[in-house]
């Protein structure tokens, strides 16, 4: 273990004691702290920092960009080549390895069903028998205010402060456990900036520290910020809940452009898990003729619709799930549709191409009428 006290520190790659006096002397490297008491060392760490042994055929390698690293909830994984990392994957399946699968629940447009959508898929994949985590990522909070629940410890303890999910996560019903924020998690925005590889600090503080579950699902604020940049580095795969009218269909696209800039820009497998038509009314013409719409250009991904439903609006606030609040109504059977499609997608782990569904998107929009 790395020593540093008030009088000194011991350098992490000579071994020297020394003052620390630069920025650059401490880096903080998957929950510890590595001290450097020269630019000599502190360069000789960052080229061993390049190089990595392949976790499939063993070779010494020079890592060039991030899809050559595989960070889960049993270890971190290092490919040479492509052919190594389809290697692994096929090993994994055969041995019915799935690890930890995790969605984020996310729009752009505000108003759109997205934290009643994760609540729900949370519930129900408990319900379902699967150990589920549900990360709030929207400084609202709303997770929290939904199931009657406050966390002394919130997302933005373990995001800037450094502590183990773990300690922060609350019990909320068999099954399931939640992570909660508020407010402060605004204050996490500036913290991040500030941080190394900012994008990745949720990936980093919870993949190697989040164990015991099956499925983990995030619920992300509606808007374009470095925080859900975060949540969509850390997910498998995105659930985009669209409300039917026009202008929500409108938001599809830039959602499916962040999805092409995350696979693009900061090399990460980002998958459409589906997207979720939600507010479904079926006496408006605008509402058939917006799923008609998705259900063209997205064939599959385009999921089966959540009706509106009175119960579904109560369930927050009678503190419970739609499965707890009303059972037998339109609103449960609608999630628990949802539940079954994400239990097949977590089973086979099937990729998925944005680029297509964006540029035919992109004609999708185009063609839906903006009136009743």
């Amino acid at each position: 273990m790395v020593e540093a006290t008030a009088s000194g520190a011991t350098c992490s790659v000579c071994g020297r004691r020394f003052e620390i006096r630069f920025r650059y002397q401490v880096r903080e490297e998957e929950g510890r702290f590595l001290h450097f008491c020269s630019q000599t060392c502190h360069q000789r760490a960052r080229v061993d920092d390049e190089r990595a042994d392949c976790s499939v055929c063993g070779r010494r390698f020079v890592l060039e960009g991030a899809y050559q690293i595989v960070t889960d909830d049993r270890g971190r994984w290092y490919f040479c080549s492509m052919a190594c990392r389809a290697h692994l994957a096929q090993a994994r399946g055969r041995a019915g390895w799935t690890g930890v699968r995790r969605v984020a629940v996310f729009n752009h447009k505000g108003g759109t069903g997205k934290t009643t959508t994760a609540i729900n898929l949370a519930a129900g994949l408990a319900e379902a028998g699967r150990r589920v985590l549900l990360v709030d990522a929207d400084a609202q909070g709303n997770v929290g205010a939904s199931l009657g629940i406050r966390g002394e410890r919130t997302l933005y303890h373990v995001l800037v402060t450094g502590t183990p999910a773990a300690d922060a996560v609350v019990p909320v019903r068999p099954g399931l456990d939640v992570l909660t924020s508020n407010e402060t998690l605004a204050a996490a925005e500036l913290a991040l900036a500030s941080m190394p590889g900012r994008e990745r600090v949720l990936r980093e503080r919870l993949s190697e520290r989040v164990h015991g579950y099956d499925v983990v699902v995030l619920d992300c604020a509606p808007a374009l910020s470095l925080l859900n940049q975060n949540a969509l580095v850390y997910a498998d795969a995105v659930l985009v809940p669209v409300g039917c009218d026009y202008l929500s269909l409108v938001g599809v696209r830039q959602v499916l452009r962040t999805i092409g800039h995350v696979r693009r820009l900061l090399r990460h497998e980002l998958s459409l898990l589906g997207v979720l038509p939600t507010f479904f009314d079926a006496r408006n013409r605008i509402a058939h003729e917006a799923l008609q719409t998705l259900r063209r250009h997205f064939g599959d991904r385009c999921l089966p619709p959540i009706r509106v439903n009175t119960r579904l609006r109560e369930a927050p606030s009678a503190r419970r799930t739609i499965f707890e609040h009303a059972p037998d109504s339109h609103g449960a059977e609608d999630y628990r549709r949802l539940v079954e499609h994400v239990l097949t997608h977590v089973a086979s782990g099937t990729p998925d191409a944005v680029a297509p569904i964006a540029s035919r998107h992109d004609e999708a929009v185009n063609g839906v009428p903006a009136t009743a």
